[in-house]
């Protein structure tokens, strides 16, 4: 079922037929990885063009990214056939520019307007859609200055996707790893407005929320909001437009996903209403189901008699939502401990949801990876264990199918 798995077994089913790619490289042991990138996106039925830094010229050779897309590369301002207007002709007809990797020094250029070279040039003077893959030192790209230029970059409309963590060339170990040219594949068809949910608004429900009990105390659970993130990342990946309302966690945003941070069951409550209406509803928070009646104003001294807290229950979200007269899909999730199939499947039913999601608590919190079971009116769908991002894709890809 999985469309995008992580691993990228599958890939050759994403279809970019007749989509006008433009592949920028710069400069960044990571180019060797843009060459992979451009045999998967000639695979998938794009069409090619590679424009290259100077810089990146000594990291790969131009003649190795001319073998992989059929076409001379564009890599100065004065070469080929174009009298110097190489910059202006590439992007015509063309639907993305894609750099990768990009480099600290060329995201500076970009956020500040420079076009000193072919590539930046091109950029500036694009009339299509531009994202970028970052690629640096971990230091690089912890920078203020590099922070600086990616919110301007963001503000301005490029999208931005990655960097991940782990270890680098240099030997250090952090975030600033270029996206696997299998990950960047996942995200272009939701780039190209041909993902399974293009033009949909999706809102998504992730991590804890916390209950406080006095200034200090507070009742919550282990969710670490992983597979909340994950579904939004892939729902962004299918072409929706995303908003996540979080709980408290320590991640960071998915690419072009929007964030509101929320506290409590109330204040998550009051997000989702906000953001309503919407086409898809997806409730992946563990939302407490109760709450204290009433939070004490200090620190409650310890007592050798014990605590007695009153317990006043929150409100239930997902089926306030489900019960609108203008209700969107909704899906729901179900974390038990026992019996999954049973107590997910009547959770399905109450709420009357065309899907939800089922998992052991156990073998789930706190996980990179985890076993999920989709329940829908056709009967229970098992996804074998796998990483949250690749099972959060199937999911969309399982919904996708279902609001056809």
């Amino acid at each position: 079922m999985g469309i995008f798995p992580e691993t990228g077994q599958g890939i050759e089913r994403v279809s970019l037929t007749d989509k006008n790619i433009l592949l920028g490289v710069t400069g960044g042991i990571a180019a060797y990885k843009a060459a992979e990138l451009a045999r998967l996106l000639v695979k998938a039925g794009a069409r090619v063009q590679v424009a290259m830094s100077e810089a990146a010229t000594r990291f790969v050779g131009p003649l190795t990214f001319q073998a992989l897309s059929g076409k001379p590369v564009l890599t100065g301002l004065w070469q080929g056939e174009g009298a110097g207007m190489d910059h202006i002709h590439a992007s015509r007809g063309t639907d993305l520019v894609l750099v990768a990797p990009a480099s600290a020094d060329f995201l500076a250029k970009l956020a500040q307007g420079r076009a000193d070279d072919l590539l930046s040039a091109l950029c500036l003077a694009r009339a299509c859609p531009l994202a970028v893959a970052p690629a640096m030192n971990r230091e690089m790209w912890a920078a203020a200055a590099t922070q600086r230029n990616l919110v301007q970059l963001r503000a301005d409309g490029v999208h931005v996707l990655g960097p991940a963590a782990g270890e680098q060339a240099c030997g250090e170990t952090g975030p600033g790893r270029m996206l696997e040219p299998a990950e960047l594949m996942a995200a272009l068809p939701g780039l190209l407005g041909a993902g399974l949910l293009a033009g949909a608004r999706v809102v998504v429900t992730a991590g804890p929320t916390y209950e406080p009990v006095d200034p200090v105390r507070g009742l919550t659970n282990l969710s670490s909001g992983r597979m909340g993130y994950a579904v939004a990342q892939a729902a962004a990946e299918a072409g929706a437009t995303v908003c996540l309302v979080s709980g408290p966690t320590c991640l960071a945003t998915p690419p072009g996903v929007r964030r509101v941070d929320v506290r409590t069951a109330h204040q998550m409550h009051a997000a989702v209403l906000a953001e309503l209406p919407c086409d898809v509803f997806i409730a992946v928070a563990a939302v407490a189901d109760y709450r204290s009646d009433s939070a004490a104003p200090q620190k409650i001294k310890k007592d050798t008699g014990g605590l007695d807290l009153h317990l006043v229950p929150n409100p239930d979200i997902l089926a306030e939502v489900a019960a609108r007269p203008d209700a969107p899909f909704c899906v729901g999730f179900a974390a038990e401990t026992e019996r999954l199939a049973e107590y997910a499947e009547a959770k399905r039913l109450k709420k009357k949801l065309p899907l939800l999601v089922g998992n052991l608590a156990q073998d789930t919190l706190g996980q990179d990876s985890a076993e999920l079971v989709l329940f829908d009116d056709n009967g229970a769908h098992p996804l074998p264990r796998a990483a949250k991002l690749a099972q959060a894709r199937s999911l969309i890809a399982h919904l996708a199918l279902l609001r056809t």
